[in-house]
């Protein structure tokens, strides 16, 4: 397992007939933060579920460290707006919490003091950050979030990204994201995959920006997004070239 949480090695999953993914070869280390990006029908989604063992494979092999403890954010939950369900009643489904653990989980969230707020009453930006709570409660070595910003506005994810890095800098989790948020992937991650139903290119994020089969699929519009990244990875990123090359 070369000290990887995970490895996926020549996954290919088939989904009604269509292959959906193709000889993916990936890995997730202990504590950093890789982003998927892709379009859509690229097969993200699909990739987190093989990963975490809930979609069977049609060839390869993932493997998983050891007892590791996966937090699972899904990327829409659809509670019934007339069931009466409190956010501290949710955070004990199915698996009843103490107080103090959920306390704990909403305030390494964002959601500190939401106990008693009904679910269908919290704002587009809580609801996920309660989400986040209840993943969070399984004290994971790996968080794994699909696309957790959708619907949010601009502030709203950019707020929910920076607690992202913050819970990994306070808990050292690694972190294993799908997004559609370009500029946010690129100053949030140690690494960046890029998917289109195969691994198209991967390694640290300046490096996806500049290749070739990166723009192929997302086109120049993103230059914009690549500047602000480049501004900000000029202030903040000096370290995280370590593992650039690691799959070249």
């Amino acid at each position: 397992m070369s000290g990887a949480l995970i490895e996926a090695e020549h996954v290919s999953v088939t989904m009604g007939g269509h292959l959906a993914l193709q000889h993916v070869d990936m890995e997730v280390r202990p504590g950093e933060i890789i982003t998927v990006v892709g379009p859509n029908g690229s097969g993200k989604t699909t990739l987190l579920r093989a990963l975490i063992g809930a979609v069977p494979l049609s060839a390869g092999q993932v493997s998983r460290a050891d007892g590791l403890r996966i937090g699972y954010v899904p990327q829409k939950l659809s509670i019934d707006p007339t069931l009466p369900l409190t956010v501290e009643r949710f955070l004990s489904l199915p698996v009843r919490r103490d107080a103090q653990a959920r306390a704990r989980a909403l305030t390494q969230a964002g959601a500190a003091g939401l106990e008693q707020r009904q679910m269908s009453q919290l704002s587009g930006g809580q609801f996920q950050r309660v989400l986040l709570a209840r993943a969070l409660l399984e004290e994971p070595q790996l968080l794994v979030l699909d696309e957790p910003t959708t619907g949010l506005d601009q502030p709203g994810s950019a707020g929910f990204y920076r607690q992202i890095e913050a819970l990994r800098g306070e808990t050292g989790c690694a972190v294993l994201m799908v997004s559609h948020e370009l500029h946010v992937v690129m100053s949030a991650s140690d690494r960046v995959i890029c998917l289109n139903g195969h691994v198209c290119c991967h390694g640290a994020p300046d490096v996806v920006a500049s290749a070739p089969e990166y723009r192929a699929l997302f086109g120049s519009g993103t230059g914009g997004a690549l500047a602000l990244y480049r501004h900000d990875h000029d202030h903040h990123h000096h370290h995280d070239h370590d593992h650039e090359h690691d799959h070249a």
